[in-house]
Formats: C-alpha cells, sequence, structure tokens
C-alpha cells in the first residue's frame, strides 16, 4: 500500500487549502483513512479520519474548520482546511489501514502572513 499526499503549501491566517491523498488501492479496502499532523517539537496528533461507512472524527483544535471527504474516484481521500491559522502549520500526514497502519510520506502546510 502507498499513499502520496498533494496540497501542502503556504497560505495566510484565514486562507484555505485542500490536501489530496491518493491510495494505491481502492480507499473502501481501508477500514479508516485520515490525516494527522506534527509541528516541529510537538507530538503527532490527529486532524481527522473517515471509516468505510463515512463516520468521520476530528481532532478538537480543527473541528467546524477542517473536514475530511472521499472523492469520487476510489482511491483518493481529501482534507478541506479552512480558517486557517498559524498553529495549523505542521508537516500534515495521510494515513490508512487495511491490517495495518500505512503512512503517506506528509506535506507541508504553512500559515504565515
Amino acid at each position: 500500500v502507498q499513499l502520496q499526499a498533494y496540497g501542502g503549501g503556504l497560505v495566510q491566517p484565514g486562507g484555505s487549502l485542500r490536501l489530496s491523498c491518493v491510495a494505491s488501492r481502492s480507499i473502501f479496502s481501508f477500514s479508516v483513512m485520515g490525516w494527522y499532523r506534527q509541528a516541529p517539537g510537538k507530538p503527532r496528533e490527529l486532524v481527522a479520519t473517515i471509516t468505510t461507512g463515512g463516520s468521520t472524527n476530528y481532532g478538537d483544535s480543527v473541528k467546524g474548520r477542517f473536514a475530511i471527504s472521499r472523492g469520487n474516484a476510489k482511491n483518493t481521500v481529501y482534507l478541506q482546511m479552512n480558517s486557517l491559522k498559524p498553529e495549523d502549520t505542521a508537516v500534515y500526514y495521510c494515513l490508512a489501514v487495511y491490517g495495518t497502519t500505512y503512512w503517506g510520506q506528509g506535506t507541508q502546510v504553512t500559515v504565515s502572513s
């Protein structure tokens, strides 16, 4: 299983970005897909997850601002990030659970004016 994350970059506070995670197989073969993030000097933390059944879970710091969804293509999961704050700056990692947990390579998101 390979996961490729796209869409990171530099954005001003209050702006939006959409991250994409492309899996090497159908996302419906995974029990869970989602995103974690890690800022310098901090532990990796939950951003959002989505199950095969469509149930979602969000970290407290992103609730109401971020949304995870599945694309029409059966191997892509998206993370729509709105109202971005400087504290959202981190490397964002895509993950998928298929017996074990697989991680993508990460994409940098920087929120700064």
